[in-house]
């Protein structure tokens, strides 16, 4: 570094080329204070380049050609420290750096020079306006926040760390990093923009003397303890509560009121508070804010210490649903409205929208200076997980709720099953060994519980394996399946047919005994005597062990079908206990009656892919038997 460049400290920073820098000096520069432009590399030379040196140069122009335009914000923006702490800069103080900026920018005098925003030396100085810039450039300009922090790590010396507004030692930081990271979380969230800010109001109200509040978000209110007597909760049926405020001009009128406390009457009525929340002592009366129509909590835990997670919770549950379902604002307090208060709010930021604790920590001091004080920024950190953790089971609740049925209604009385052709079936559930059926009578009192209670079987969960249940739609009242309870379905799988002729000499008592004994056999339905010399088709059945696996061919089963009235394990012929099929029982009428093996064939009605093909063979067979 030359002498002349000896009131200049480390580097000069360009943040935007040829156009806007940051600085800082050691003495206020002047028009005559050396400036290091950035001095781009040589190109190699050409023939071209070199006939080009032997004619007369231009004159140069541009910012190069002339001194800079410096200012400084270290005199006007000041920061009202609480103890050792010296930043970050908040939001009100970045309203008027970008007024200032602009108007340099924008001064004609400034069109061709380039624009220096310069500090002191010293550290905190440094610090204030790196970050004030960085902030800048994310909020106002759109910048990336990694664009915004690429020119600030060249600083040499580094950026000092901020820290917290409390008496004890400094054993929690943050750096322009952490600021810079929760400015740009907070403006993607919807939390924080300059476009319906008011400086006025900001600098209003974040006075001691005049209420000592701050909006940190669009939905949270962070302020001091007002200080009243009397403390003691008025009754809402004495005379005293009626003649409370219930408006805000009323509130403005009330001179017994101190000012801090008026305004904080008045702006909570104005800007729709619906909740406020007290974490200190009783200082004043809580009956000002209910007569408002404004809920008051207590949520009370000792200056200086962090809550118990149980009060968290309880506190994110009464903030998301007074945000979400209610619409309103909630506003916070502990006694000078920074530790616990910040604490509180911290935590439901972290839970809703996903800060980090150094976020969230350096974003509330934007905000508001002074947020969260000594051991409750380790209680932020070491809990951000758990904070996160509550919003995903949160949210996995409510789609899961989202996704259960609402409640069922009671099944209409003239609803109709759908026909099934005499028979019932169980739904294909893989080669699962699924448990007996009971008695018809006992499903339908099982069914007839959940119709008593208003369930509809339709919502119901779906049968697992082993809890088989015979829906009303088979065996309704006035249902022709009805008359099956006295006929006990047999637990073997129909896998062959026979045909018998009757003999046209068998009297009718003949065929009635043969028929009922045929009937104790097979355990099947009864029919009605038929005349002599008719064909009569009957079934016998023999176990076997193979088991079926279902395919995607049974899918086009019509008796698989999902128009069809589905009954688990009310099949005829079969039940549940291994998800078999059953070929029922058919009648060829006379005309039928013929040794064509094709047509003998297509009086049996398959009932799938498989299970039909064997019966096609076994039927084939049979009717060679029969010849």
């Amino acid at each position: 570094m030359s002498p002349s460049m000896a009131t200049s400290y480390g580097q000069v920073i360009e943040y935007i080329q040829d156009r806007l820098y940051l600085a800082s000096y050691t003495h206020p520069p002047n028009a005559h204070t050396p400036f290091p432009y950035p001095v781009k590399q040589a190109r190699s030379p050409s023939k071209r380049s070199s006939r080009a040196q032997n004619q007369p140069q231009p004159v140069s122009s541009g910012p190069k050609a002339h001194p800079p335009a410096y200012f400084s914000i270290d005199k006007k923006l000041l920061y009202n420290a609480f103890h050792a702490d010296f930043g970050p800069l908040h939001i009100g103080h970045l309203y008027r750096f970008a007024v200032q900026l602009h108007e340099v920018l924008a001064d004609p005098a400034n069109e061709d020079r380039a624009v220096v925003f310069w500090s002191d030396a010293n550290a905190r100085s440094r610090a204030n306006a790196a970050c004030i810039l960085a902030c800048y450039m994310v909020l106002i300009q759109s910048w990336p926040p990694h664009l915004a922090l690429a020119p600030i790590a060249q600083m040499d010396p580094p950026c000092m760390p901020f820290r917290d507004a409390g008496y004890s030692q400094a054993d929690y930081t943050l750096n322009i990093q952490d600021v810079v990271y929760g400015v740009w979380k907070a403006k993607e969230e919807g939390l924080c923009a300059l476009k319906d800010f008011s400086l006025e109001e900001y600098e209003k109200f974040e006075r001691v003397d005049m209420g000592d509040f701050n909006w940190l978000t669009p939905s949270f209110l962070a302020f001091a303890s007002p200080q009243h007597t009397p403390i003691d909760v008025i009754p809402s049926s004495s005379s005293r509560y009626a003649a409370l405020p219930k408006t805000s001009s009323e509130v403005m009128r009330t001179k017994e009121l101190p000012m801090p406390f008026r305004n904080v009457l008045s702006h909570f009525k104005t800007r729709n508070i619906g909740l406020v929340v007290r974490l200190n002592s009783e200082l004043y009366c809580p009956s000002y804010f209910t007569a408002l129509g404004i809920q008051h909590l207590d949520m009370i835990f000792d200056d200086g210490t962090c809550p118990p997670l149980t009060l968290v919770k309880q506190f994110i549950n009464l903030a998301h649903d007074m945000i979400t379902i209610q619409n309103k604002g909630i506003a916070v307090h502990c006694k000078a409205g920074l530790g616990r208060t910040g604490c509180l709010i911290g935590a439901y930021l972290i839970y809703r929208h996903g800060f980090t604790a150094n976020e969230i920590i350096a974003f509330m001091r934007f905000m508001r200076p002074g947020m969260v004080v000594g051991p409750q920024q380790h209680w932020l950190h070491l809990n951000q997980g758990t904070f996160r953790e509550w919003w995903f089971e949160d949210c996995m609740k409510e789609r899961m709720a989202a996704a259960a049925p609402s409640t069922p209604s009671r099944v209409s009385a003239h609803k109709q099953r759908l026909a099934s052709n005499g028979q019932t079936f169980t739904p294909p559930n893989g080669n699962q060994k699924r448990s007996a059926l009971g008695e018809i009578h006992t499903n339908e009192q099982e069914n007839s519980m959940y119709m008593d209670t208003g369930v509809n079987e339709e919502n119901l969960p779906a049968p697992t394996p082993g809890q088989p249940r015979k829906t009303s739609k088979a065996y309704g009242k006035g249902s022709p399946m009805r008359n099956m309870e006295n006929h006990p379905m047999p637990d073997t799988e129909i896998v062959t047919m026979h045909r018998h002729l009757q003999d046209a000499s068998e009297s009718e008592e003949e065929i009635q005994l043969r028929l009922a004994a045929r009937r104790a056999a097979s355990r099947s339905p009864g029919t009605s005597p038929a005349s002599k010399r008719r064909a009569v088709s009957h079934t016998t059945t023999t176990t076997v062990n193979e088991k079926w696996e279902y395919g995607a061919d049974c899918e086009s089963d019509i008796e698989n079908r999902t128009d069809r009235a589905k009954t688990p394990g009310a099949t005829k012929g079969g039940n549940g206990n291994n998800g078999s099929m059953s070929i029922g029982k058919t009648r060829s009428s006379p005309s039928r009656r013929s040794n064509d093996n094709s047509r003998s064939v297509s009086g049996v009605r398959k009932t799938s892919g498989r299970v039909g093909s064997m019966g096609s063979a076994l039927a084939g067979s049979s009717n060679a038997r029969m010849k």
